[in-house]
């Protein structure tokens, strides 16, 4: 249905680490490059609200099973008939625990160093590539972010690695959470757009806390070919068309409300023409 309305569309993959909990694994913990627990106030489980717990460390030799389930997602992600996928490295989800020295305290070949905490990232773009043209693989980072108990004092220089190395696949995107408003680790300057220019060449997405207004001006200012929009989505199903004829944007759906597993805050927002009554003839193509 998105292909027959003319639209693409990503498959994200993700691995959620320690940020996980033993009641989703049947009682087995959560996994992460070292044993060390998020610091906060718990994680959502099917029987409700439970304190972060200390994840199990995953043994060198079983990393390669887990590059191995990157590259089964990407194939079903295809037999599916997504457009391409994106790899999660962001977030404090593994991926991004491995990257990050806060979290990443291995002395194998999969810590220690810049260099060997960006290994499992490289390993799995490797495997996502070998079923997608790179043209059509995309990687998440978020070198600003605490979310998820995150924020390295080397951030600058682990990111700027890592952007390197991604360069020279000739992804489809590198999509950067440059933003601040999702959680800041206040460790530094905030890396920007243009610190990303400086080493990646390719196609560069901004994300987090823009306006129609700061996303046109980082496209204009060439900071960013592209520029992703989450939370005004999701009171705001039909942001595009807003945008595009200049309507206002609806109040933002208070938190209480995302991730619902009904209707409310999820299928219930209205379009600008129901909110505002507006008759047919002002209905956007």
């Amino acid at each position: 249905s998105v292909h027959d309305a003319g639209g693409r569309i990503f498959l994200q993959l993700w691995h959620t680490g320690r940020a996980s909990h033993s009641g989703f694994h049947d009682g087995d913990l959560p996994v992460a490059p070292s044993a060390i627990a998020i610091e906060g106030d718990g994680v959502h489980t099917p029987s409700g609200k439970k304190p972060y717990e200390v994840p199990r460390a995953l043994e060198t030799n079983e990393l390669p099973a887990i590059v191995e389930d990157y590259r089964k997602a990407a194939e079903r992600a295809k037999s599916a008939g997504f457009d391409g996928v994106e790899v999660h490295s962001a977030n404090g989800y593994l991926l991004d625990e491995f990257l990050q020295s806060k979290s990443n305290h291995r002395e194998d070949q999969y810590g220690g160093s810049i260099e060997n905490r960006y290994r499992l990232l490289g390993e799995v773009v490797d495997a996502v590539t070998s079923v997608w043209s790179n043209d059509r693989v995309g990687v998440r980072l978020a070198p600003n972010g605490s979310f998820n108990d995150m924020g390295s004092p080397e951030y600058v220089e682990q990111f700027t690695y890592v952007a390197r190395q991604l360069d020279a696949y000739g992804l489809a995107y590198l999509h950067v959470m440059d933003g601040t408003g999702f959680g800041f680790h206040e460790l530094g300057p905030a890396m920007t757009l243009a610190d990303f220019r400086k080493v990646f060449s390719g196609v560069l997405m901004g994300n987090v806390g823009y306006t129609r207004e700061s996303a046109e001006e980082a496209l204009v200012d060439g900071s960013a070919d592209l520029i992703a929009f989450g939370r005004p989505y999701i009171s705001n199903p039909d942001l595009v068309q807003r945008f595009k004829n200049g309507w206002p944007l609806a109040d933002t759906a208070d938190m209480s409300v995302w991730y619902s597993h009904d209707a409310e805050g999820y299928t219930d927002f209205p379009t600008y023409q129901a909110e505002s009554k507006q008759p047919e003839s002002c209905t956007a193509e």
